[in-house]
């Protein structure tokens, strides 16, 4: 893929932090919980650009892995997508308002229904342009965010294949607790979508497609795969929790996202010394301290240094220490010879080390989601391997 950092003379040249994005790791981690999942789809999720990964790049990668439907959580989203040649599947994840739904209609992206509200709109659209749409029908089953209730979701989905320009094109759910050891939760929940599938079923009603696993559920709950599985943070190569690395390895899934950045100044300092905004660390010996030239604008959370975190620097952890400013942060190495200009890694492999987002999040008490998909734009994308 071409890389606008590799220009000498554009902006994101000068840039001493980015993100290294491995789009041959995307398309094999597809591939990956593709094999997994079949004879189920796959649907890619690349909202929230792509989890900081980039959508379309994300969504070309994940198509040559073997993915035939993306999701987006927004219609901007789809219609990126759209604009850039993907003609696959695109399904909105939720019910939109009915000026965005009709948008997503004009721009062929497959809605979300979980409300009488949400197929008026539908069906608004198909009197108005004289089209058709086949839309999915969300039903809550325990996730309490967004979709229809168990009772209510039979006389919706009635009403949907009765619709004219309308029909029911799958009929879907989210697990809540699908990354929790306990299953008890996620066989509720299934166990309360099958019995809705069969009233639908007595009522001759066709669901479409139907689909529940999120990228825990693909792992971890076979029941969960049903005909599609919505895959997110699996196809970047993270797991969907810490307690889940273990069988994400197991399937051969590696991250493909690294954030970099460079030594720009280094100090000698005694013990005692107060370092960064508001002095809430202080060096306990005398060490050396290098400036890296990363921040929270860029994704690097204000509290890293006092929650733990480090870097790597020559494959080896250095903590972080006082509060990471805006533009740069503070990295303890002790007693070691540190140059301008040296390699540092955030997020991902250097040497023998390895950080990843999970192990970041963990830090900050978060979750790998939120650590990569907090990604500041201003970091540049350098893309490596095949994209198309």
């Amino acid at each position: 893929m071409t890389d606008p950092s590799a220009d000498a003379t554009a902006p994101s040249a000068w840039r001493e932090s980015w993100l290294s994005i491995d789009l041959d790791a995307i398309a094999a981690n597809a591939a990956a919980v593709r094999e997994l999942v079949a004879p189920s789809q796959l649907c890619a999720v690349v909202k929230a650009d792509g989890y900081g990964h980039g959508t379309l790049a994300a969504a070309r990668a994940a198509r040559r892995g073997g993915a035939t439907w993306f999701g987006v959580a927004l219609v901007e989203e789809g219609d990126e997508l759209r604009r850039g040649g993907i003609t696959e599947p695109v399904l909105v994840l939720s019910e939109q308002p009915p000026a965005a739904t009709a948008a997503a209609l004009d721009a062929g992206l497959t809605v979300t229904v979980a409300s009488p509200r949400g197929l008026g709109a539908v069906t608004a659209w198909a009197r108005r342009t004289g089209r058709e749409a086949a839309v999915h029908l969300k039903v809550n089953t325990g996730m309490n965010r967004m979709g229809a209730e168990l009772g209510d979701a039979p006389g919706l989905a009635r009403s949907i294949a009765s619709a004219p320009g309308v029909s029911l094109g799958g009929t879907w759910t989210h697990l809540a607790c699908a990354d929790d050891p306990d299953p008890s939760v996620t066989e509720r929940q299934l166990a309360d979508f099958q019995a809705l599938l069969a009233v639908l079923g007595r009522d001759g009603i066709d669901p479409g497609i139907v689909h529940a696993a999120n990228s825990a559920g693909a792992i971890a709950a076979p029941g969960s795969r049903l005909g599609l599985v919505r895959c997110g943070i699996a196809i970047y190569g993270i797991a969907p929790s810490v307690a889940m690395t273990a069988a994400t390895d197991a399937i051969g899934l590696r991250p493909a996202l690294s954030l970099h950045t460079t030594v720009t100044a280094v100090r000698r300092v005694s013990a005692g010394v107060g370092i960064s905004y508001g002095h809430a660390a202080h060096t306990e010996r005398p060490s050396t301290i290098a400036t890296v030239a990363v921040g929270y604008a860029d994704g690097l959370p204000r509290r890293s240094g006092l929650t733990g975190a480090s870097v790597l620097l020559r494959g080896e952890r250095h903590p972080v220490i006082g509060v990471v400013t805006m533009d740069q942060t503070m990295v303890d190495c002790g007693d070691l010879d540190v140059e301008v200009g040296e390699p540092v890694v955030v997020i991902g492999d250097q040497g023998p080390g390895q950080i990843t987002a999970n192990e970041l999040g963990e830090r900050l008490s978060t979750i790998g989601y939120e650590v990569v998909c907090g990604m500041s734009r201003r970091l540049p994308r350098r893309y490596l391997g095949v994209d198309r």
